[in-house]
């Protein structure tokens, strides 16, 4: 197998997760009609690969296409990334996509590890100070009293802390949210089937009091922070949920509700719909909406993986349409170069193996 692009000249790269196939960073294959392509990074060319080398790596890139979880497909192309950061192209019928429990369980038990361990050395900061206190000569009172400041200088830390920024839609840079403003996230049912949900954030708003006198060269006024609320719908709204909820769902969760959080994203089709149906399900009749913070955690956990894979998606969907389109000029050019440069020999082969695919045997059986 040739290592260069066959257009550009540039090196096609290696991988290390098809042994039989080292070559390219990006392969697209057609299991059906037995092809196999490696797509250059630097130009974007489809370089068709010889017949003798294609079918075991088409069967393992069919394999590994299968077994990922961030994969998109339309009717005749889809997308995957393998962690290895091989990209397969996969050209037939689209495959439903998959969500694998494994993929958010490192992560959700991540930040719970976290948390425990920040709450474990709190504590054990404020047993060291009521221990080395009388050790040190300084009375329990007082060792109590300065762990109380140091704490509570930290929550007022936390509590200005910039959480997100948000690109909301009249701004034209990103507005602030803190702890504060993510205790009013709420998720509002919508009115129809063109806005199913709705997002209230708050942010904050800094504003400067105007002086009725001039102020002195020595003294500057402080800005005034003010929060304000809006409300976002559709692609805005996934995208501050995106950027919220991980936030809310900082501390993390065990692998029960992580599991529990999959079958609620599980049981729709389109991972996005878990806003619409948990913003129905959680209304409450005495107000508009119902906080993020208050949710159920494993609804939270799946609300989180549902923005985080309409985010994934949307990446993915816009290499799409420019892999269709290389896609067909390069299977126009395939098809003469297969038809024109094939043995009949080799033809016979390819029906053959074919044929024992079909039956569910593999190439190499007889």
């Amino acid at each position: 197998m040739y290592s260069t692009c066959l257009f550009c000249h540039s090196d096609l790269g290696e991988n290390s997760e098809l042994e039989m196939f080292p070559v390219g960073r990006r392969l697209a294959f057609d299991a059906a009609k037995g092809r196999l392509w490696v797509v250059c990074r630097r130009c974007e060319r489809w370089n068709l690969t010889p017949v003798e080398e294609r079918w075991e790596a088409i069967e393992e890139c069919e394999r590994r296409f299968r077994g990922t979880t961030l994969r998109v497909s339309t009717d005749n192309i889809g997308l995957a990334r393998l962690t290895s950061g091989l990209e397969l192209v996969r050209v037939g019928p689209a495959l439903r996509p998959e969500l694998a429990a494994w993929r958010y369980g490192d992560q959700f038990g991540r930040r719970r590890r976290k948390h425990l361990l920040y709450t474990g050395a709190g504590v054990a900061v404020g047993g060291a100070f009521l221990i080395a206190g009388p050790v040190t000569g300084i009375i329990a009172g007082g060792s109590w009293g300065l762990f109380n400041l140091a704490n509570t200088a930290y929550s007022m830390y936390e509590e200005r802390r910039v959480r997100a920024r948000l690109k909301i839609p009249g701004h034209e840079v990103p507005v602030v949210l803190r702890r504060k403003h993510l205790a009013r996230a709420r998720l509002i049912p919508g009115v129809g089937p063109d806005e199913p949900w709705l997002l209230r954030v708050a942010y904050a708003r800094v504003s400067t009091p105007e002086l009725i006198t001039r102020p002195s060269p020595m003294h500057t006024p402080k800005p005034r922070d003010e929060s304000v609320e809006t409300e976002l719908k559709g692609s805005d709204a996934l995208q501050a949920a995106g950027l919220i909820l991980p936030q809310i769902n900082d501390r993390g969760a065990p692998r029960g509700a992580v599991a529990r959080a999959v079958k609620e994203l599980e049981a729709h089709a389109d991972p996005t719909r878990v806003f619409s149906d948990a913003a129905r399900r959680f209304d409450r009749s005495d107000e508009r909406g119902q906080s993020l913070e208050t949710l159920p955690v494993e609804m939270r956990l799946a609300l989180e993986m549902a923005s985080h894979e309409d985010t994934e998606r949307r990446a993915l969907e816009g290499e799409l349409a420019l892999l269709e389109a290389a896609w067909r000029q390069a299977e126009e050019i395939a098809s003469i170069a297969d038809d024109l440069l094939t043995p009949s020999s080799d033809e016979q082969w390819i029906a053959e193996n074919r044929e024992r695919r079909a039956e569910g045997a593999g190439p190499g059986e007889g």
